[in-house]
């Protein structure tokens, strides 16, 4: 029985590969996991009884804990999902993005460089690296742009996508130097169960449900494509099992939608399933619909106008293609955060209440007489991470 190691795979998009893999598969997955804010044990609730699931908890970027990793499990694949992903929180602490997105990816790597040099030559030949990466790595587009391709070239915008596009260049070029069997995924926008509350749907829903502003940046009319997370997990199994090593492959729904559009389509399901005039939410701040708690603040620091992916590589030569109507698909995750609201409980039980993060206010500095280590960082700071 292949084993396969899923790093990150207690977060959203992880959690959700994982059970379609084990579903799918005869593979044995080892979840290996950090377990930070946006990862969470409550993502694998019920997996723990499969004799083909386990869970290490390890940071990707401890090279200690990458080599025990690898030399425990002897891994045919390795799925990357593992990363900090939240742009608002990366225009805060870029640091922290540089650590997991940037020093996490390299430590794969290397151990997987080890690793593929350890196996037997007919192992080393079904071995699979797939770094698992986002569409802003691209930019941004124009209201009448192309959309992008595998070919566009990579101009990111955030720390957040920047930390993403350099992690996808360093896995091209352990492929290309190392030959190591690595492909890398580039998706668009992902919704389904298991989101945490700080990205734009479940935080629009449970504020919703909540009575609370719904707040769009600017003028809410940047448009972004929405992919079903189940259709982002096929993909990527698809690249597994079908993609060539060296390829890159982009995962798009062809569901443009603006913010302001998708936040309506939101409160319309809602209204359909948690009625406005049932909520008492609403009626204590005398709303007499979700749609009438929609407000506009000032937009996040190089926020991207546009995205939209040129899937057509991905159909043509994984024989993928997404599943899910986005009605019907926004229509089951409405319901599902609903029938679940003590998973949104548990999760931001650490003390995230869905603030605005994301303002880009000015670290404090060092002071000037901070004593030095040797290594040439103030104590508490590790080099080339977050103090």
């Amino acid at each position: 029985m292949d084993t396969w190691i899923v790093t990150g795979g207690a977060g959203f998009i992880g959690s959700n590969f994982v059970r379609l893999a084990l579903a799918e598969t005869a593979a044995r997955m080892v979840v290996f996991d950090k377990l930070t804010y946006a990862g969470s044990l409550a993502n694998l609730a019920g997996l723990e009884a499969d004799p083909r699931f386990a869970f290490v908890e390890g940071d990707i970027a401890d090279r200690a804990a990458v080599e025990r990793l690898y030399r425990d499990e002897r891994a045919a694949v390795v799925v990357n999902f593992a990363a900090e992903s939240h742009v608002d929180r990366s225009i805060d602490d870029p640091g922290a993005f540089v650590r997991t997105n940037i020093v996490g990816v390299h430590e794969l790597l290397e151990g997987a460089r080890r690793h593929l040099a350890s196996l037997p030559a007919g192992e080393r030949e079904g071995f699979r690296f797939l770094q698992v990466s986002t569409d802003e790595v691209y930019g941004s587009l124009g209201p009448d742009d192309p959309p992008f391709t595998e070919d566009t070239a990579y101009a990111p915008n955030s720390p957040y996508a920047a930390s993403k596009a350099a992690a996808d260049h360093l896995v091209r070029a352990w492929h290309e130097t190392y030959k190591l069997p690595a492909l890398i995924t580039n998706c668009s926008n992902n919704y389904g169960p298991r989101q945490f509350p700080e990205k734009l749907i479940p935080r629009m829903l449970l504020n919703a449900l909540e009575g609370r502003d719904l707040e769009l940046y600017g003028d809410g009319h940047q448009v972004r494509d929405w992919i079903h997370v189940e259709d982002h997990c096929r993909g990527v199994l698809a690249a597994l099992e079908r993609g060539r090593p060296g390829g890159k492959y982009n995962f798009g729904a062809r569901n443009e939608l603006t913010n302001l559009d998708l936040v309506g389509a939101l409160c319309r399901a809602l209204e359909r399933h948690a009625p406005a005039a049932d909520n008492p939410a609403l009626a204590a701040r005398g709303k007499a619909g979700y749609d009438e708690l929609v407000t506009f603040v000032p937009d996040r620091p190089g926020h991207d106008r546009r995205y939209a992916i040129d899937d057509a590589r991905a159909r043509r030569e994984l024989g993928w293609a997404p599943r899910h109507d986005l009605d019907a698909g926004l229509d089951a995750t409405v319901r599902w955060y609903l029938a679940h609201r003590e998973w949104a409980e548990a999760v931001q039980a650490g003390g995230y209440r869905r603030e605005r993060l994301g303002l880009g206010a000015v670290p404090a500095r060092e002071p000037e007489n901070a004593p030095v280590t040797a290594a040439g960082t103030a104590p508490g700071a590790a080099a080339g991470g977050r103090p």
